[in-house]
C-alpha cells in the first residue's frame, strides 16, 4: 500500500472491505475489495479447508468452490459454510470426471483438458484461487487490463501466470502456499493434507480446528505459534 493512499471507504461485505485508493505519483483512482492484513483471510481460509476435507472424507468433490459459494452464519465468531453442490460428484457413486463445469476464473488446469481428473485436486485449486481473491480482492488470472475476456483467463491459468500486487503485503509463507496450490500437474499439486500442516495455515489456527498431527507441531519449541479458541481469536480480529 506504499503508492495508495485511501481516499475513501465504499463499504464492507462478509470477507472484506472496499476502498477508493489513490495512487501517489500518478493520481490514478482504483477500487480494490480486500481483506485487511490477511488475518481474516486465514481465519476464513482455515474453515474452508476443513469443510472441503470433511467433503473428500466422504468421497465428495464439490467442483465450483468460490467465495460466491460460501456463507458465513452471522454469529460474533463466524462460521463459514459450503453452500452450492450442483456440480459436485461422489466418487463412489459416478465415475472420474471429466466435463469442464465450474466457474471459469477459479477452474483448475485440468478440467480445461476435457479428460477425466480428480475432482478433489480441482477443488484444493479452487480453494486456493478463493484465497487469493480473499487477500487481494482479484482474480488471480485474470488479465487486469482486460479482465472480462475468458479466453486471456484461461491461457493464464494454463500458463499458470499470477502475481501478488504490489499494493498487497502478505508474508513469504503465504505465498509459498499460493505457489504449492498453483501447480499445473495435479499430482505435484499440493495436497489437503499437506495444507493441514503448512505453517502459514497453522498459525492462529482455532483449536476446535486442530487435528492430532497438527497438535504434535504446536507442541514444537515455537513460540510463534499458538492455540487459541475461536471466540479469542475473533477478538483480537474483530473486536
Amino acid at each position: 500500500m506504499d503508492k495508495y493512499e485511501v481516499v475513501k471507504d465504499l463499504g464492507t461485505g462478509n470477507f472484506g472491505v472496499a476502498r477508493l485508493l489513490k495512487h501517489k505519483e500518478t493520481k490514478e483512482l482504483v477500487a480494490m475489495k480486500y481483506i485487511e492484513r490477511g488475518r481474516k483471510a486465514r481465519y476464513f481460509f482455515q474453515q474452508l479447508i476443513c469443510g472441503v476435507d470433511y467433503c473428500h472424507s466422504l468421497q465428495i468433490c464439490h467442483r465450483d468452490l468460490k467465495l460466491e459459494n460460501t456463507l458465513l452464519d452471522g454469529s460474533p465468531a463466524p462460521l463459514l459454510k459450503i453452500c452450492d453442490f450442483g456440480y459436485s460428484k461422489s466418487s463412489i457413486l459416478h465415475s472420474r470426471p471429466k466435463s469442464t463445469v465450474g466457474t471459469p476464473a477459479y477452474i483448475a488446469p485440468e478440467v480445461l483438458s476435457r479428460r477425466e481428473y480428480d475432482g478433489k485436486h480441482a477443488d484444493v485449486w479452487s480453494c486456493g484461487v478463493t484465497l487469493y481473491v480473499m487477500l487481494v480482492g482479484a482474480y488471480p488470472f485474470e488479465d487486469p487490463n482486460d479482465p472480462k475476456n475468458f479466453r486471456k483467463t484461461i491461457q493464464r491459468i494454463m500458463a499458470i501466470q499470477y502475481k501478488i500486487p504490489d499494493y498487497v503485503h502478505i508474508s513469504q509463507e503465504c505465498k509459498h502456499l499460493l505457489s504449492r496450490i498453483f501447480v499445473t500437474n495435479p499430482a505435484k499439486r499440493i495436497t489437503l493434507k499437506e495444507i493441514k500442516n503448512h505453517p502459514w495455515y497453522l498459525k492462529n489456527l482455532p483449536k476446535e480446528l486442530v487435528e492430532s498431527a497438527q497438535a504434535v507441531y504446536y507442541k514444537r519449541d515455537n513460540t510463534s505459534y499458538s492455540l487459541q479458541s475461536i471466540e479469542d481469536i475473533m477478538k483480537i480480529w474483530f473486536g
